[in-house]
């Protein structure tokens, strides 16, 4: 059995270069078979329908995006690459790339009001952010290129790089959904620790989310926000729009890291941001006119089914 796509080693990676995996490779493989059996003229235009639909359903999936990160204050992260790499076809290792970028400026849309209505803490952002951004910059310039293309092959199975960040993303899935469908007991802010002791904790918590953000691109919110309101006491609100701007700065900055790895299709990747911003300012309206909670325990339903889809599909 093989597990995961084949690697690339050149430096400069073309990162429109589709996935064997993509969602359209079975009908494109259907399509091939049907080349055996009589007339074969429909089979331009149907892969002309094919691929048009498939781009359709990628991009109303990206606008999910931003919707989630509306309406709950986060989750949009989650649904990133798994669009990225299965809908719009891209190697995982360039969607975790191009997922900074999204995320990042779908986050950053967000901040002005938030910050307007009180709902940033900055001085937070700062002490989070710093070690978050740094951890983040230093895993996309010099870790994940260290990763090797086949991390392990014997006889019986090969573990590619790609499929190693998929799996790792969908333990992540596992781990938010699990947040989502549980909901959060209250508890305490530990306001009886010293100053110097909450911001170690902060830039310890900052160094590990940069290091994950850096590898699978996502933007770590259900890690960021239990910290923000346990460890500093901010309200729930305030914790939420402090966690978006610290997922905008270090996803945008440690996305630098990324610009000599990697050959940017800059049309989609900026394409698909705006419509995941469009989204994004959708969902913060709609958030002012419903209860979210009930949406929260649906959305994580949602995130642990695609992240047993993900495990499946990567290891089958």
């Amino acid at each position: 059995m093989t597990l995961g796509r084949t690697g690339h080693n050149a430096k400069m990676r073309d990162s429109r270069m589709p996935c064997k995996k993509s969602a359209f490779t079975f009908a494109l493989r259907l399509m091939r078979d049907a080349s055996h059996f009589g007339d074969t003229s429909f089979l331009p235009s149907l892969h002309r329908y094919l691929l048009d639909s498939m781009i359709i359903i990628a991009y109303i999936a990206s606008l999910f995006i931003g919707l989630s990160l509306g309406i709950l204050g986060g989750g949009g992260s989650i649904l990133t690459l798994p669009v990225l790499v299965y809908l719009f076809g891209i190697d995982a290792t360039v969607a975790t790339a191009y997922s900074l970028f999204i995320v990042g400026a779908t986050s950053l849309a967000s901040i002005v009001p938030k910050a307007r209505q009180g709902e940033v803490d900055f001085g937070t952002a700062l002490y989070f952010g710093a070690p978050a951004v740094v951890a983040v910059y230093m895993t996309r310039a010099y870790l994940v290129p260290l990763i090797p293309d086949v991390i392990l092959e014997t006889a019986s199975f090969t573990l590619t790089r790609s499929t190693f960040l998929m799996l790792l993303f969908a333990v992540l899935m596992l781990l938010a959904a699990r947040g989502m469908i549980v909901g959060k007991k209250a508890s305490a802010p530990a306001t009886a620790l010293p100053t110097w002791k909450k911001i170690a904790v902060i830039l310890a918590e900052g160094l590990i989310v940069g290091v994950l953000t850096g590898l699978v691109g996502a933007g770590g919110g259900f890690l960021i926000i239990p910290a923000l309101v346990l460890v500093t006491g901010l309200d729930m609100k305030t914790a939420v729009g402090t966690s978006l701007t610290i997922i905008a700065f270090k996803s945008l900055l440690g996305f630098t890291g990324d610009l000599g790895q990697y050959s940017m299709d800059w049309n989609l990747l900026g394409l698909v941001t705006l419509v995941a911003i469009i989204g994004m300012v959708i969902g913060t309206f709609v958030s002012k006119k419903i209860d979210s909670k009930p949406l929260q325990k649906s959305f994580g339903w949602f995130v642990l089914i695609m992240g047993l889809f993900i495990v499946g599909k990567e290891l089958f």
